[in-house]
């Protein structure tokens, strides 16, 4: 079936057009269908077939801040590391993150599943093979309402060991702090 129907319909697209259509009385018709007036009446006023969507218009988090969104978001963007990965990365730093609202998380900003890996053919090369202990440190400005927050990862190119940090001071000395940290 084209159209999903929420679980307590009581009507079919079919039904929901013969309504439409119908001039004869409300009550005569909620009496032939099984239906109540007051659904007979919401149905001939409409102009479509199909269900109104349902939930709330903007959904949000009830467990993370709009901040915490974006670090998420931001985090999975720069990283593309799967959902358990991600977990493991901002548990510290969210103590609040659950597997389920992470991936509800992502899932409201469209992000739950990584991209198909692409084989493209370049005239680059490979990056040169490295040892574990190759640390490449990335810096993402995240601006949020309360301000600007930076977020500092560092990535393990062969182990994916990320570290994650979020500072509101951006200079030369915190990749050095970061290292430190990790």
């Amino acid at each position: 079936m084209a159209n999903m129907l929420h679980g307590s319909a009581r009507t079919t697209p079919r039904i929901r057009a013969e309504l439409q259509r119908s001039k004869e009385k409300t009550s005569i018709l909620a009496q032939r269908y099984g239906l109540s007036r007051t659904t007979v009446t919401k149905w001939r006023s409409r102009t479509t077939t199909a269900d109104a969507p349902m939930g709330p218009t903007k959904p949000k988090s009830t467990v993370l801040s709009p901040a915490e969104e974006a670090v998420i978001v931001e985090f999975r963007r720069r990283t593309l590391l799967p959902l358990d990965d991600v977990m493991g990365c901002l548990r510290e730093s969210i103590p609040k993150l659950t597997r389920s609202s992470l991936h509800r998380c992502l899932q409201r900003h469209g992000i739950s599943r990584l991209p198909a890996r692409e084989i493209k053919k370049t005239c680059r090369g490979k990056f040169a093979p490295t040892e574990i202990g190759y640390v490449h440190i990335d810096i993402a400005e995240l601006r949020l309402t309360e301000g600007k927050l930076n977020m500092f990862m560092a990535i393990d190119r062969v182990s994916r060991f990320t570290y994650v940090e979020f500072r509101n001071d951006l200079g030369k000395m915190n990749g050095a702090d970061l290292l430190s940290a990790a």
